[in-house]
């Protein structure tokens, strides 16, 4: 059965993209993106891109799947509309000798022209675009015929999926805005990609969150995770407590660790569609 979009006409989606910037740009992302590493050299290992190949990252945060590419001597071009997040990948790159383009650029709206990459790509980036099907429109419009997208995606039964709907519980999200889990979705892959694409491979997969505890994972995440942080910032001192608390719960019914340390199991959806 097919994903029934709630988007409405008139969303503001310029006003809606504003907020997200500025919790973007708060915390540090940086902090917690890197730890999520390992998603960007798998995704790279599954495209298996010939070497000098044109690669556009898409909404492109501290640089994962950035950096898993150029490891593999692609041409890569890095874009994200939190100009802070790139600074932050450029130093990765810097570190690790790696040439690198970067761009300020809005997922919804690319500067590019049409076919102009090998393969486009997007870790648990893209998904976060209000206006999902023009970004899913703007994914295809600029990879070449023949080439591929590949994306990771948090699927909706997921923990971040999860996490995702108990925060909207308590702090609720913009008018006509979809969970950014729908992009974990199959049916909503073939719905907004199945035209022009054909869906080569849908895996899911686990990444595990490991921290020293769930108290650890809480401080940790409120800090340095912009969207949690201001999150928390919208609530009162009693709505802080709820929300706290729903996470803990959240946090113990994923948690699979088998020694006193904290281990989520967190479902993705590893995705490659090559354009026809």
């Amino acid at each position: 059965m097919g994903i029934q979009s709630t988007i409405a006409p008139t969303t503001d989606y310029a006003a809606i993209k504003a907020k997200q910037n500025a919790a973007w740009g708060a915390g540090d992302y940086s902090k917690v993106g890197v730890t999520l590493q390992i998603t960007g050299e798998e995704l790279a290992e599954a495209m298996d891109m010939r070497a000098d190949s044109t690669i556009l990252d898409v909404a492109a945060g501290n640089g994962n799947a950035t950096l898993a590419f150029a490891r593999r001597f692609c041409d890569v071009t890095s874009t994200d509309y939190v100009e802070s997040l790139l600074e932050a990948s450029g130093k990765r790159a810097q570190a690790e000798g790696l040439f690198v383009n970067y761009k300020v650029a809005d997922a919804e709206n690319l500067p590019f022209n049409d076919q102009s990459f090998d393969a486009v790509v997007s870790t648990f980036g893209v998904m976060f675009a209000p206006n999902q099907k023009q970004s899913a429109a703007e994914l295809q419009r600029v990879v070449k015929a023949g080439g591929k997208i590949g994306m990771a995606n948090w699927t909706p039964e997921s923990f971040i999926g999860q996490l995702f709907k108990t925060i909207g519980k308590h702090v609720k999200p913009p008018a006509g805005v979809n969970s950014p889990a729908m992009w974990g979705n199959r049916d909503w892959i073939d719905q907004n990609f199945g035209t022009r694409c054909a869906v080569k491979s849908f895996r899911r997969k686990n990444f595990m969150f490991r921290y020293r505890s769930a108290e650890h994972f809480m401080e940790y995440f409120r800090t340095f995770y912009g969207p949690m942080q201001k999150a928390f910032e919208a609530l009162d001192t009693e709505g802080q407590t709820s929300l706290r608390n729903d996470m803990m719960a959240l946090i113990k019914r994923f948690d699979i660790s088998t020694n006193d340390s904290l281990c989520i199991s967190s479902e993705y959806a590893e995705i490659i569609v090559e354009r026809r």
